[in-house]
Order: C-alpha cells, then sequence, then structure tokens
C-alpha cells in the first residue's frame, strides 16, 4: 500500500516543474486567480484523472469528482449540496464556458445501480441513495451492456444540469455549452456523446 513518502516525492517534481524552473503558471495563478474555461464532472475513479486523460495544465479544468460523475436535479432545499455548491460556483461565478460530463467503463457506481434495480440489496448507506440520481435514465438498460448504462448514467447528468435556471439562461444566450464523454479503460477510446455520438481513438 502506498505510504506518505512517494506522496512527497511526487510534490518534489511538482515543484521542480512549477516553482523551481522557469514556469511562471503558479506566480500568475496566484496573483490573477483562477480562470478555467471548463468545468468538468468526472467520476472518483482511480483510472480516471481528468487532468492526465486531457493533458491540461493547472488553471483549465474546475473539477468535480463524485461517485459515478453523477449531477443531481436542482433542488436549494438548504440541503448539503457539495456537487451542486461546486457547480454553482464554477457556472455563476467562474464564468466557464463549458461543462463536460464524463463516465468511463468499469464504473463501480453505476454497476450498483444496476445491481440495485435488479433487486439486490446494496450494502452501503450512502452510495445506494446517491446514484439512485440515474435511476430513471439507467432503468431501460439494466439488462443491456454496462456502456449503455453507463452512457444513461451521463446524459442523466446533462438532462440534471439543465434544471438549474442560471445554467439554462446561460444555454440560451450561448455563453455556455454542455457535453457528454464516455472513456473505455481498456481500449483507450473517448465517445462523445453530443449528437451524433464519435468515437475517437
Amino acid at each position: 500500500m502506498p505510504k506518505l513518502p512517494p506522496l512527497l516525492d511526487g510534490f518534489d517534481t511538482f515543484r521542480a516543474r512549477y516553482f523551481d524552473g522557469a514556469s511562471p503558471l503558479y506566480s500568475e495563478l496566484a496573483l490573477s486567480g483562477q480562470k478555467p474555461h471548463t468545468l468538468f464532472v468526472a467520476c472518483s475513479d482511480s483510472r480516471v484523472d481528468p487532468a492526465i486523460l486531457f493533458n491540461v495544465e493547472p488553471g483549465e479544468f474546475f473539477v468535480v469528482r463524485n461517485v459515478a460523475n453523477l449531477v443531481p436535479p436542482y433542488q436549494p432545499d438548504g440541503g448539503l449540496h457539495g456537487t451542486s455548491s461546486a457547480i454553482e460556483y464554477a457556472v455563476r461565478d467562474l464564468l466557464v464556458s463549458q461543462i463536460v460530463v464524463c463516465g468511463h467503463s468499469n464504473c463501480g457506481g453505476i454497476d450498483a445501480l444496476v445491481r440495485g434495480l435488479n433487486g439486490e440489496v446494496i450494502a452501503r448507506e450512502f452510495i445506494g441513495p446517491w446514484v439512485s440520481i440515474a435511476e430513471e435514465a439507467v432503468r431501460p438498460h439494466c439488462q443491456s451492456s454496462s456502456k449503455e448504462a453507463e452512457q444513461a448514467g451521463v446524459l442523466s447528468s446533462l438532462s440534471n444540469l439543465k434544471t438549474f435556471p442560471w445554467i439554462q439562461a446561460r444555454l440560451n444566450d450561448g455563453s455556455l455549452e454542455l457535453h457528454g464523454l464516455w472513456f473505455d479503460l481498456a481500449a483507450g477510446e473517448l465517445v462523445v456523446l453530443d449528437q451524433p455520438p464519435a468515437i475517437i481513438s
């Protein structure tokens, strides 16, 4: 199991790249603040790191990661809404120009949802209620391939984003775009779920 020292070695490499050389990136980010162009909603899965997948520098993506890359519907009820609060900050304060929701193959969260819909009891306090966000979208795919269920989860999150009034307002005026992606871990392929779907390999 990894211990802290390898993490510290990684930090040394990070410092050498961004602080000990000639790169002014972090100085600029510290002075002028962040101005990411993209809100990226991804799964917490350790195999799907947005910055690595898309080769972006610090400051480009405002990233929200959770189980199964899910976006709940707009629900301003005073509850604790971590994902929704991050979305609000990115859209209303950072003024990102696009939101990308990226799902992936072999997603444990979507698998738990499918198993639950097929009658299995998921003995976890938080995962079952959380993934039920995508229940309506995923239910028709419970007997299909996991790929179809995972992609349905992405499309569900895109639909839920449109329930936020300040997102819909920016979609209407053309200042914001929504995009869905699905990454195949084994094949190294990316499926763009915008219409029509396209595979990038």
